[in-house]
């Protein structure tokens, strides 16, 4: 993983006030060796057209600009105000909903929901590319809306099924984590979640729900074993307490998700997880993930 600049909160208002001060940084990381013509591969300085924040390759004449190809590409919305979106949830564990957004920054809420999307957005596939392994444990939880599925608890409830893995170092503590929503808990989508979230040959643990049982003929060690908490209280325990603060996360700020857009306030909490030991580089490294998502609209969000 690269490193990243620290940013306090004065640093990041004195840095970032301007359109040009957050240009010129998009464009430090976009292409720190020097610009590189997205369209023909050419490394040469460019030319510069300051009337419309553009950049133009001197080969080819393809003319691009710093948020392009990104999930910034086109907005309309102030650079300064995608940074302190980006910087208040990079940094706040607890989430920051739209309409805090929306009277952060002074915008319209539609505009605040569709942002803070697009960043969980950048922020889970950055977390794609990453794979749990060695120490692994996998449960699955169900979310949502502390009265959705009232009377039922566990796997009979009617909330959102969710596979969670959490990697372990080699003295028991959490490392790394993976979420994802399913459509259903069996041995198919098991399968699939590891196969996805976990490296061939790792350790895993899991409790004795036979749907776990495949996972030793896919290329893993398999260790299950009956969830007691007072024969085995270390079982799978960090896994819980993660489990437990993801619901807390959910259900705090956002009082409750939905399932249709579960896995994007997961991809946020994940981020956040697993790069927890870098605080203070945290907006570094989520400007990076918005840099490498690809774009996409307000209508893909809504329709997906």
């Amino acid at each position: 993983m690269s490193q990243q600049e620290t940013m306090t909160l004065t640093e990041f208002m004195k840095r970032f006030g301007t359109e040009e001060a957050c240009r010129e940084y998009l464009y430090e990381k976009r292409w720190p060796n020097g610009f590189i013509c997205p369209k023909c591969g050419k490394v040469d300085e460019p030319f510069q057209i300051i009337s419309r924040n553009l950049f133009q390759c001197r080969h080819c004449d393809h003319q691009t600009s710093v948020t392009a190809g990104t999930i910034m590409d086109r907005t309309r919305t102030p650079l300064v105000k995608w940074f302190l979106a980006i910087y208040l949830m990079s940094k706040d564990k607890r989430g920051y909903s739209a309409l805090q957004l929306k009277k952060e920054l002074g915008i319209a809420w539609n505009t605040a929901w569709t942002m803070s999307h697009k960043i969980r957005k950048a922020m889970g596939e950055r977390d794609e590319e990453y794979k749990l392994s060695v120490t692994v444990e996998i449960d699955e939880g169900f979310f949502g809306s502390p009265s959705e599925g009232e009377g039922k608890r566990g796997r009979g409830t009617d909330k959102t099924p969710v596979f969670v893995g959490l990697s372990l170092d080699e003295n028991g503590k959490p490392e790394y984590m993976k979420a994802k929503v399913i459509e259903s808990v069996n041995g198919e989508t098991v399968c699939k979640f590891a196969e996805e979230s976990v490296e061939k040959g790792s350790s895993v643990s899991t409790d004795g729900l036979s749907v776990y049982n495949q996972l030793s003929s896919e290329g893993y060690e398999h260790n299950p074993k009956n969830f007691d908490p007072k024969q085995n209280p270390e079982h799978l325990m960090w896994l819980h307490i993660v489990i437990s603060n993801m619901k807390a996360f959910l259900n705090g700020t956002y009082h409750g998700v939905g399932k249709k857009h579960m896995q994007l306030f997961l991809d946020e909490f994940v981020f956040r997880f697993n790069r927890r030991f870098w605080q203070s580089q945290l907006f570094g490294r989520t400007v990076a993930a918005c840099m490498f998502c690809p774009p996409f609209t307000n209508k893909q969000l809504v329709m997906s």
